[in-house]
């Protein structure tokens, strides 16, 4: 039949063509809604998912998503001299009000020691002098740095009294030194009782510096962190202790590096077993090295200080591998965060993991 004599054909001759074409469409829907009811069907039963497949990690061309700190080595160097200072105290402290003055004197030496090479570390790292003395124009107890910066002032002059107090006997007996070799020891040991009380803010506050950053590795690990650098402090505190103190008084000094040890060791294997992903930076590469370079000599230290009783020399060797230990320690934690800054997946994959648990399940229908 022609074009023309369709047209010509009235609604009765048109009717079964009308309803031939609308069955036809019929039937072809019903074919297309069985399909996805099929592939609906099919994805829930484990089969074709319905879903679009988890996009695999894909970083923009390959950049960091996290700036890595601009920080040099003076920052670990830092920490490690900071935490030094700060259980040097403790043990001096200690050990003044125990009557050990051979411990209590290396202990304020050290401390005033370790003291002046954290602020020389802090200031070169901030590349101009009086960058320092404009953080001390304001004090916000929200910014670790500031509180740190406030920390490391009040406890310099407080180590650094109890240090001077060693060299009273240097001065003459009469005369206005005289009176200044009087009150010096007095004068040290409120000093010293002082800058112990500021040593657990000192040891711990740049673990929270750490930890208050985006640094992936470091700022999951806040919980570890402060222990991880209380236990580094005390046992190389104990360590500078075993290594320069008489023999016969380096028996706290011993006990302090067993205690310090297992804290910190406990802490780091948390660290390194606890964050996931976010542990490997703390296994593999540089940081891998430092850290497993610390728990090795950290164990040589703490034995060798048990046997050491009668040994001079196995004393000094044990507190050298506990100072340099810590100093590893430090180093290692440092690197691991950088590493984990530099590495894009470990800033994104746990954030997807995050939002993937947080996300509430689907209902079926």
């Amino acid at each position: 039949m022609s074009d023309a004599e369709v047209t010509r054909t009235g609604p009765e001759e048109q009717r079964p063509a009308r309803e031939a074409a609308m069955w036809h469409r019929g039937e072809a829907g019903e074919r297309r809604n069985g399909r996805r009811r099929g592939r609906r069907g099919r994805g829930r039963e484990g089969g074709e998912q319905l879903a679009v497949p988890p996009a695999e990690f894909r970083s923009y061309y390959g950049r960091p998503v996290v700036k890595a700190p601009p920080w040099k080595h003076d920052i670990p160097a830092y920490l490690f001299t900071g935490g030094l200072a700060a259980g040097s105290s403790l043990l001096a402290a200690g050990a003044d009000l125990t009557g050990l003055p051979g411990l209590r004197r290396v202990g304020r030496l050290t401390s005033i020691a370790a003291v002046g090479a954290s602020t020389y570390f802090l200031i070169n790292d901030l590349g101009r002098p009086e960058r320092f003395h404009h953080m001390l124009r304001v004090a916000k107890p929200t910014s670790p740095m500031s509180v740190g910066t406030w920390i490391l002032s009040a406890f310099g002059p407080a180590s650094g009294a109890a240090a001077a107090s060693e060299f009273a006997h240097l001065l003459p007996e009469r005369g206005p030194l005289g009176l200044v070799r009087r009150l010096l020891p007095p004068v040290g040991r409120a000093a010293g009782v002082a800058a112990a009380g500021l040593a657990p803010a000192l040891a711990t506050y740049t673990a929270v510096l750490l930890a208050d950053t985006a640094i992936p590795s470091w700022h999951e690990a806040y919980p570890e962190l402060p222990f991880v650098f209380t236990g580094s402090a005390l046992a190389s505190a104990a360590g500078a202790g075993m290594l320069a103190a008489p023999l016969a008084e380096s028996v706290p000094a011993r006990r302090l590096a067993l205690a310090g040890a297992a804290i910190e060791l406990t802490a780091a294997r948390t660290i390194e077993t606890r964050l996931g992903l976010l542990s490997e930076p703390y296994h593999t590469g540089r940081a891998g090295r430092l850290l497993g370079i610390g728990r090795n000599l950290t164990a040589l230290g703490v034995v060798g200080g048990l046997v050491s009783g009668r040994s001079r020399v196995l004393s000094a060797l044990s507190g050298a591998s506990l100072v340099a230990a810590a100093a590893a320690t430090r180093f290692g934690i440092y690197e691991g965060g950088v590493a984990s800054a530099k590495d894009p997946r470990y800033t994104v994959e746990p954030q997807r993991r995050r939002l993937t648990e947080g996300r509430p399940a689907r209902a079926e229908t």
